[in-house]
């Protein structure tokens, strides 16, 4: 499986966690392996695990860096993508940034809409360009 694979489905995973926030990822990737005759990897599972151990740091910095937008105005699928990408920029060393910004537009443009992959390229460049500031 790809890496592009394997964050597709901790996308997915993200995405499903916010309707059912109650469930625990092995529920989820329970229902999904039966649902889609698939499981997702140990990389997409533990990868959102990391999202949601990290949520509130994460939805800060995307509140701060959302200039104009609160947390509750941003589509599911946008939130989902930009906490994926946050989480590989901020905890992933072996991830290189323009590689998780790159993925996270891709998936935008499958899951959403060009002005969605637009303002998450825009905000997840300013969150790179801050990290390396603080490198």
């Amino acid at each position: 499986m790809t890496r592009r694979e394997q964050r597709e489905q901790t996308f997915i995973l993200i995405f499903e966690k916010i309707f059912h926030e109650d469930a625990s990822f092995s529920e989820l990737t329970e229902a999904a392996a039966f649902a889609q005759s698939h499981k997702p990897d140990a990389y997409a599972l533990s990868a959102a695990e990391g999202v949601y151990s990290h949520l509130e740091e994460l939805d800060a910095v995307i509140s701060q860096n959302a200039r104009g937008w609160k947390l509750e105005r941003l589509s599911k699928i946008a939130l989902s993508i930009l906490r994926l990408a946050i989480y590989e920029i901020k905890f992933c060393d072996d991830i290189p940034e323009s590689v998780s910004i790159n993925e996270a537009v891709e998936l935008a443009k499958t899951y959403s809409t060009t002005e969605d992959a637009s303002f998450i390229n825009g905000l997840l460049g300013t969150v790179a360009r801050a990290a390396g500031e603080q490198s």
